[in-house]
């Protein structure tokens, strides 16, 4: 199908899963600890294509409000029924539809990710194009959970020698100052971030004022994950610069925290703030006022990945962001192709227009929990 004849792609059906994948190692946060990963996929079909998404909230609401039986039931009987059976040219369309519906961004996400996908097949063109991005491979790092130091220091080599170019260390209260000394001291020079995942107060800025002391490239939502204000204070009290991930949701959300002083780097999880249409504008506000951005991970398998590797491509993605090898978190991805780092690029999927990647159908019905199907 030639941009000249594209009238835009009727939607036929949607399939929407749970699915559940166990991980190779718990992953420890400070809110918790996950053993597996539980989430939705949604397929969007039409005109004999597939466009695929992956949802990013949790089976409860500890990382932001969402969950995954709000998500089904707000997607089965309100948002699907809305689309399936029409056509759209173009993904401004489907917001039309999507945006007077308050909230509910990561559900949101799912359905404007597939559509993407499936609009992009439609023409013809890698999402990446679609996308505007500027880049063949992005840079990536890993994302270490909580482990006992000298475990950590082991994890941080073995990243090392595979060539990741950042190194996050997930952190908590009580379990920071110790690990960035010993950290520091065997790894004295790698790019290394940390990530409290909401952990600390304003009473505890001592704590993270001498987090300057480790040469950081940034901390990673200190505060509250809906506080822009205190991280305010916070970033003035630092050298390090601040970067918020929870608090924005929005470019509105971008340009509020920048302004204020409450950060100088944004991380952009296009599942978080509601889809590519927010997460292209943030990246356009973070651009105007001088702050990178990178893309975050949810733990997401390699549908995920795909997304987050075409959005990363975009010019102000220039730190490196968590789209580490999926080898490195399941025994056995939902897709057919191997998603790979190498020296720390991970290469745009190119094996087709969209996303670049296909699902593994016999493995994921076999991890697969529940099935809907909504038709037209």
């Amino acid at each position: 199908m030639t941009s000249e004849t594209f009238s835009g792609i009727r939607i036929e059906a949607a399939e929407l899963r749970i699915v559940n994948l166990p991980l190779l190692t718990p992953f420890v946060i400070s809110t918790g600890t996950m053993t597996d990963k539980t989430f939705p996929l949604l397929i969007l079909k039409g005109e004999g294509l597939e466009g695929v998404g992956e949802a990013v909230m949790d089976l409860t609401p500890d990382y932001l409000e969402e969950t995954i039986a709000g998500a089904m039931a707000f997607l089965q009987e309100i948002v699907l029924p809305a689309i399936v059976g029409r056509r759209f040219a173009a993904p401004s369309e489907l917001l039309a539809i999507l945006d007077p519906w308050r909230g509910h961004r990561m559900s949101k996400a799912v359905v404007e990710m597939a559509f993407w996908d499936l609009w992009s097949k439609a023409l013809g063109l890698p999402l990446k194009s679609a996308l505007g991005g500027v880049r063949d491979a992005v840079e990536v790092g890993v994302s270490l959970g909580i482990t006992p130091i000298e475990r950590t220091i082991e994890r941080v080599a073995e990243a090392q020698a595979a060539g990741y170019r950042r190194t996050k260390l997930k952190i908590r209260q009580g379990h920071d100052l110790h690990l960035l000394e010993a950290v520091r001291k065997a790894f004295p020079d790698i790019r290394l971030t940390v990530d409290a995942n909401t952990d600390y107060g304003l009473v505890d800025l001592p704590v993270l004022q001498a987090m300057d002391d480790f040469a950081l490239d940034y901390i990673e939502q200190p505060l509250a994950f809906d506080d822009i204000h205190d991280h305010a204070i916070v970033q003035r009290a630092l050298r390090t610069a601040i970067c918020l991930d929870e608090s924005i949701r929005s470019a509105v959300d971008a340009r509020k925290a920048l302004v204020a002083g409450a950060a100088r780097v944004i991380n952009i999880k296009v599942g978080r703030v509601g889809g590519y249409a927010a997460a292209r504008a943030i990246h356009d506000v973070s651009e105007a006022f001088g702050a990178p951005v990178w893309c975050g991970g949810m733990l997401g398998t390699g549908i995920g990945g795909a997304h987050n590797i075409h959005l990363a491509t975009l010019r102000n993605f220039s730190k490196p962001g968590d789209t580490s090898s999926a080898s490195r978190y399941f025994r056995r991805d939902i897709i057919n192709e191997p998603l790979e780092a190498s020296d720390g690029l991970m290469p745009v999927p190119a094996t087709g227009p969209g996303i670049g990647v296909t699902l593994d159908r016999a493995f994921l019905d076999s991890v697969t929990r529940r099935t809907e199907e909504i038709r037209a």
